[in-house]
């Protein structure tokens, strides 16, 4: 392929340089053996399409997942560039799954959403997954995702709630810890992090919690009922992640704690800009 044939596209450029990298002579492989103990993985050393066929075909295989993603990820970042678009293209089905689902009732162009997509993907590939922690391959779709997402709602598409294969890669069969506790003090404690606003808290609580009407809470927001409904579905999608990452039951690091700081950042942003242009409408909960 020459430099005037290459694609456009981000994604489909990885697709074009993993084919390049998986054919020939001397096609790049991965050793499953050291990888297969407490997994249902095949035995030898298969090409990397047929690995992504594998997976593909096998998404309750949890256990071999994690175990070819960990070593993917240690591979991308110690062996080089050729494991880093070999890590890429096997997630290629799912980031183009989520490139389509954030194109609807978006006007942007589609090659710079994709690029963000992987942008989100490089970026915890690089140095943001925690390979002692379950689910690598979901921390790096929800990156994936979370890119993407962002830039859709910059300009001014509709929310759209994380996808649930997201939280299916990881969760699946394993057992997450339970939230102990009262459910008002988790809720506190999302706030503390950043998960969710302040302003926010006891709407949601009275709305989730306390199973109260939503119609006069939205009519003393000064929000139609459908907007309201939206807004606390982004908060539950946003308490969803939060669960599956484990922040509202262990220890959360620095780092994850500035990376929601920065995000509830964002939102304040937006909702003080929507207020600016509509200051008689109170706008209370969070973009």
């Amino acid at each position: 392929m020459t430099a005037t044939d290459w694609p456009d596209s981000p994604l489909d450029a990885v697709d074009a340089a993993f084919t390049a990298l998986t054919t020939g002579p001397q096609p790049l492989l991965l050793d499953l053996e050291p990888l297969r103990d407490g997994t249902d993985l095949p035995a030898g050393r298969p090409s990397l399409p047929a690995l992504r066929r594998w997976l593909l075909k096998h998404p309750h295989s949890f256990e071999a997942r994690d175990a070819v993603w960990r070593e993917l990820i240690r591979r991308a970042r110690l062996d080089g560039s050729a494991w880093v678009i070999a890590a890429t293209a096997l997630a290629l089905p799912s980031l183009r799954r989520y490139a389509g689902q954030l194109r609807r009732g978006w006007g942007g162009d589609a090659y710079d959403l994709d690029a963000e997509i992987l942008t989100g993907f490089l970026t915890a590939l690089r140095d943001r997954v925690d390979l002692v922690r379950p689910a690598p391959y979901a921390s790096l779709c929800r990156a994936a995702w979370r890119a993407g997402h962002e830039l859709h709602q910059r300009d001014g598409a509709e929310a759209i709630p994380l996808p649930e294969e997201i939280l299916e890669h990881a969760t699946g069969p394993r057992t997450p810890k339970r939230p102990w506790g009262h459910p008002d003090l988790l809720v506190r404690r999302a706030v503390e992090l950043g998960i969710v606003d302040a302003c926010d808290e006891q709407p949601y609580i009275d709305l989730r919690l306390g199973n109260r009407a939503i119609e006069p809470i939205a009519a003393r927001l000064g929000l139609e009922v459908s907007t309201l409904r939206r807004r606390l579905e982004r908060i539950d999608a946003r308490i969803a992640e939060a669960v599956t990452d484990g922040m509202l039951t262990e220890t959360t690091s620095p780092q994850v704690r500035q990376e929601w700081r920065e995000r509830a950042e964002q939102r304040r942003r937006i909702r003080a800009g929507r207020g600016a242009a509509t200051p008689q409408q109170p706008q209370l909960l969070a973009a």
